[in-house]
């Protein structure tokens, strides 16, 4: 054997695997888009051609709602996801620290507001969020910015008013619900919040690649992340739409206080992304507006996968507190809103 002495200068390196030793030359994002447009393609001719061939007009009405659904809601997930991938790869960092206050409590609207221009969905902000407490930026604003972000962004708001043909108001109801929620929120962590609560993640490092390629890294996980979600959405949609009875729907759907509770569980359990919850809500044609308001405000910031994206950027103390009190506190504000709007 050679001994490790007698080596040439970068002889050693020689001997070492290369870089892409053991990996596929396929990578796994490429493959689920690939999987993710069939299935898309796969539910479009469903429903053209089999679907008419179906005699059980139940199994005709579930997948008429569920491909209505995803048809209708996967072009703003799409514009969605493509505009916080450029958000994410090309506004710079120092962009943060100069657009806000530097005083927390004048940085926590502001950072709301900027939800407004600044499209994300919910994967994302969660990143952004820690990205920003790490560059300096208050964590009571970034918070802020995290709930504001994927609820009252542009593409939310026009998903909105299309899947509420007629109903403006829908729109305009939750983007003031959704913006009143995420400022209280930040303000009420800025109060109350402890320092030992939160556990701000480190500098982030620079993608190795360069901006397109952080772009289309960006653009492809967000993308099936939050198609599969869209896909679970509808589906759940569809069958308490068919195989729920409809009296039983009606009796929860006409007591109001259980029917906001219901949906605002509904929204924190399928944890459909911002850009197509506004259809799955449309859907559920049994409960009132505030219901679906509710849920419209519920899903964006609180729901499984953000609870999870939480504990493991923050720490499970800081989701602990902060996931309930924004539940409570988008339950409270959408009923508010409801009863001054709807």
């Amino acid at each position: 054997m050679m001994d490790r002495a007698t080596l040439s200068p970068g002889a050693e390196d020689d001997v070492l695997p290369p870089a892409d030793w053991g990996r596929r030359s396929s990578s796994p994002g490429n493959r689920a888009a690939w999987i993710f447009a069939v299935v898309i393609f796969g539910l479009v001719a469903g429903r053209i051609w089999l679907a008419p061939e179906l005699q059980i007009q139940s199994l005709q009405a579930w997948t008429t709602v569920f491909v209505a659904i995803c048809v209708q809601a996967l072009p703003f997930l799409v514009f969605g996801v493509t505009l916080s991938a450029g958000i994410t790869a090309f506004v710079p960092p120092e962009f943060w620290t100069r657009a806000l206050p530097r005083r927390a409590s004048a940085a926590v609207p502001i950072a709301g507001l900027a939800g407004a221009v600044l499209p994300g969905c919910e994967c994302a902000s969660v990143p952004v969020a820690g990205g920003l407490m790490a560059r300096g930026v208050a964590p009571a604003a970034a918070l802020t910015f995290l709930l504001a972000a994927p609820a009252i962004n542009p593409v939310v708001l026009v998903a909105t008013a299309v899947a509420f043909p007629g109903h403006p108001e829908m729109a305009v109801a939750r983007f003031l619900a959704s913006l009143i929620v995420s400022v209280l929120a930040g303000w009420v962590w800025l109060r109350f919040g402890r320092t030992e609560w939160l556990r701000i993640p480190g500098r982030p490092h620079a993608a190795q690649g360069g901006k397109w390629a952080s772009f289309a890294e960006a653009m492809r996980h967000d993308l099936i992340h939050a198609g599969g979600f869209l896909v679970v959405g509808a589906m759940t949609a569809a069958t308490m739409n068919v195989i729920v009875p409809s009296g039983w729907i009606s009796s929860v759907a006409g007591i109001p206080v259980v029917s906001v509770l219901t949906l605002a569980l509904l929204a924190l359990l399928l944890s459909i992304c911002s850009e197509a919850d506004a259809f799955v809500a449309a859907s559920l044609t049994q409960f009132s507006p505030t219901a679906k308001l509710t849920f419209m405000v519920v899903g964006p910031m609180v729901d499984l996968k953000l609870i999870a994206l939480q504990a493991g950027t923050f720490g499970p103390r800081f989701a602990a507190r902060f996931m309930p009190m924004t539940f409570v506190l988008a339950i409270g504000v959408s009923a508010l809103v409801a009863w001054g709007l709807l």
